[in-house]
Parts: C-alpha cells; structure tokens; sequence
C-alpha cells in the first residue's frame, strides 16, 4: 500500500501483531476489571457494555466524525472544536468518545448539537470491530496522546480518515515509543495529519518517525475552548454567603499540595480573619480525607457534597463535586492552579480560570502547559508562586490593592482571549486533510 504522500506505508511489525493477539486474549479480563471500576463509580451497567464496543445509541443517517479523548480535559478541550466544525458541515453527526466516568458526566452535559456520548471501547480487536460496524466513522480525530495502536490501525484499514489533535506527549512517552522505531512509524502512519501543541512536542513525533509533511505546529487547544458553565442560582447564594469576605480559589489539587494551601490559608487569615478558601479537589472522592486534614490544620470547613451551608465562620468551603468548577471561578477574583507545586502531576490548564476573569496564580511544575505558562508569566497574566509563603504573600497582597489585583485579572482575561483566534485554523486543516 502506498502512503498519503506517496511513499511506501509501513508494513505490520511483529510487535504489533504480538500486540493485537494480546489484546484480543485479554479483552474479556481487562473489560471485567474496567467494568467493576465504571460500576464503584455509578455508571449503568448497559453503558459499562460500551467499553466492550457495544452501542447503547443508534447510529443517525449522514456522515459520522469521530473525535476520542482520555478524560475530561481532553474531551472538553474539543468541544468548541466540534461546535464550529458542525457550524461549517451542517449535514454531520458527531460522536465523542472517552474512558472515565468523570468525563462521561461532565461532557453529557455540554454536547454540542448532533453530538452523542459513549464510552471508548477498549483496544481489543473484537471490541474494535463492533464498535466500527456500528458507528461507521468517516473520520476520526484523536486528542492529545491517544495512540492506541490497535484502535487507529483497525480504523484506518477500514477508510477512517484520521488526525492527532493539540498532539501531546511527554519526553519520557517519545523515549519509550523510539525504542520500537519501526512500530512507532508504523502506528504514526495511520494519521492524515498531525497538529502539535508546540515544536518541541513536533521535534518529538519526528524522532518518533512521523512523517514531516503531515506534522504541523499548532496552539493549545485549551485556549479555544468554550468558557466552563455558570450555575446563575449557585453563584448568587455563594455571593450571598460570603458577603463583603476576601475570596480565593484554590483549584484541582492534588495530594500533598493541599498541605501547602492550607498553611497558606493559615497565614492569610493571620491577617484577613474573615478571608474565605474555595477548595476545589481534582479527585472529589478524596473528600474525607480532605476534610479530616482541614480540621487537623485548625480550620473550620463545610462541604460542598454534603451541602453544608458557608457561615460566618467558615474558613475552607470543600468543593468536592463535578461540573462546577466554573462557577467557583466566577465568584472568586484570584485562583491558585494546582497540579503544578510538586513536580509529578506538570500543571493544569490556566485558560479557565483566565477566560473566567481571575488573577492566576501556579506552581512551577507546569511542563503540560510549559508553552502557555512561560508567556503568562513574562505577560504578568499569571503569577509563578512555589511555598505556603509565596502564596499568602501574592494573595494578600492583591487583597490589599485592587488596582493591582484589576490589573492582574485584565492580563489574564486579554491573554485568554488571545488563544480563541487558533480555532479557524484548525477547523481549515481538518476539513482539508480528512476530506471532510
């Protein structure tokens, strides 16, 4: 067969056909696992059958565009992606794929139109050739760093036209991926085009041996997605409740960076008593746990879950629920990024909180979003901050001067709006490349 460019395509490997038989023998024992872990997390047991490649929905009549990201953040990454992309073709239907259950909820409930939800079905040859029978994708679009080979090579085989979308992947993935460079090559090759988040990570596709003609730098897709929701009611009883009180956020924390934020909250309070944390856990289910390490640091806490009101003398507000993370932005002027004040997580997106109009604060760790973060920083749009110390001192003091804080937030909301302007190309490049 004979590549998109004209040159030979890259035969199966050995390893990929090892791969494929493994797969195919250990379907039934990976799906039993991954269903256990989807029904602990409360999802229906006929959706749990679509991790198998079984559809719970009917395929409409027109052309299928298949987009597959791992969670949340990368799913919600390109629902802005889908919304103009049916603006453009309107006789199009849209399918979104993910793996968790948390991205399941969260993007159910902000589908662009023509657009369903199902889970994505696990990289077994059986449960793959289900799910295409079913859907027949005219094409498909993968986020980030989904290669699963299995799943592009069987998609490709059978006409799916495919592309790698805000394409990222960690130094440590290209190393691993260039010890089988004839594999790599040869799973790289099912992609009509591929969109980096930055040149480096493109330098890293080519080592791996993606084809350069099909490489091309693109923006960071999270800076064209839609603003998060705003639950109107919940932001005015927040308002109501905290009154006159300082506000901060401190957003998807991660074990170990809530000590820091809470020794942080500590030393403010020292100096604004009435100062108020919004505490919002990347992973809601560590509530308790969070909830305990609260009152051990000798502040009162109410909890979002279990609808504890914010009195007067609430010092962290617990916000351990889904889907409301928005809302939180919008009632807080200053918001601290976690993921980013220990090195093992690498940062989370700052485009929301920035969108939202808040002043951003993040640890230094941010290698998932180093070329968003360098510029936000020079810019002022963002405030690097490393120690319980950095963080009291950045908060109180933009507390204490609303110029200044105004000035920060402005940065942030321009450097926000600055990204919104990549959208266009990347729905050109798509509608060109895959024939759309």
């Amino acid at each position: 067969m004979m590549s998109r460019k004209g040159g030979k395509r890259p035969s199966p490997t050995p390893l990929y056909k090892v791969y494929s038989g493994l797969t195919r023998l250990a379907a039934p024992m990976v799906l039993a696992h991954v269903g256990r872990k989807l029904a602990a997390q409360g999802v229906e047991p006929e959706r749990i059958d679509e991790r198998a490649g079984h559809a719970t929905l009917p395929r409409p009549e027109g052309e299928m565009i298949w987009f597959h990201g791992a969670s949340v953040g990368e799913s919600l990454s390109v629902l802005s992606v889908i919304t103009r992309l049916g603006q453009r073709l309107p006789g199009a239907e849209f399918l979104m794929t993910s793996g968790t259950a948390s991205s399941a909820q969260i993007v159910g409930r902000r589908l662009p139109p023509r657009t369903r939800h199902q889970f994505a079905p696990m990289d077994a040859p059986q449960v793959l050739d289900r799910f295409l029978d079913h859907w027949r994708p005219r094409a498909g679009v993968f986020v980030e760093s989904e290669l699963w080979p299995g799943m592009l090579i069987r998609a490709r085989d059978r006409g799916v036209k495919l592309a790698l979308l805000n394409a990222r992947l960690s130094a440590r993935s290209a190393q691993g991926w260039a010890r089988y460079p004839d594999t790599a090559r040869f799973v790289l090759d099912a992609f009509e085009v591929m969109l980096t988040q930055n040149a480096e990570i493109a330098q890293r596709l080519r080592s791996m041996g993606a084809d350069p003609d099909r490489l091309q730098v693109g923006a960071n897709l999270k800076a064209t997605a839609e603003p998060l929701p705003v639950d109107e009611l919940t932001l005015s009883e927040l308002h109501e409740a905290v009154g006159p009180r300082p506000l901060w956020v401190a957003s998807s924390t991660h074990p170990g960076e809530e000590e820091i934020v809470l020794e942080a909250q500590s030393r403010i309070l020292s100096q604004r008593p009435g100062a108020l944390l919004i505490l919002i856990l990347r992973h809601p289910e560590r509530g308790d746990a969070v909830e305990a390490m609260v009152r051990e640091a000798g502040l009162t806490c109410a909890r979002r879950s279990t609808g504890e009101p914010i009195g007067a003398e609430t010092q962290v507000y617990l916000a351990d629920t889904l889907g409301e993370t928005g809302t939180w932005y919008a009632a807080a002027p200053i918001v601290l990024l976690g993921g980013s004040l220990l090195p093992e997580i690498g940062g989370h997106n700052p485009f929301e909180p920035a969108g939202s109009g808040a002043a951003v604060m993040s640890g230094p760790h941010v290698v998932n979003f180093s070329e968003t973060f360098g510029p936000m920083f020079s810019t002022g749009a963002a405030t690097e901050v490393a120690t319980a110390e950095d963080i009291a001192g950045v908060v109180l003091g933009w507390l204490g001067d609303a110029a200044r804080l105004e000035t920060r937030r402005e940065a942030a909301r321009d450097f926000a709006r600055s990204g919104a302007a990549a959208l266009d190309h990347v729905i050109d490049v798509l509608v060109e490349q895959l024939g759309l």
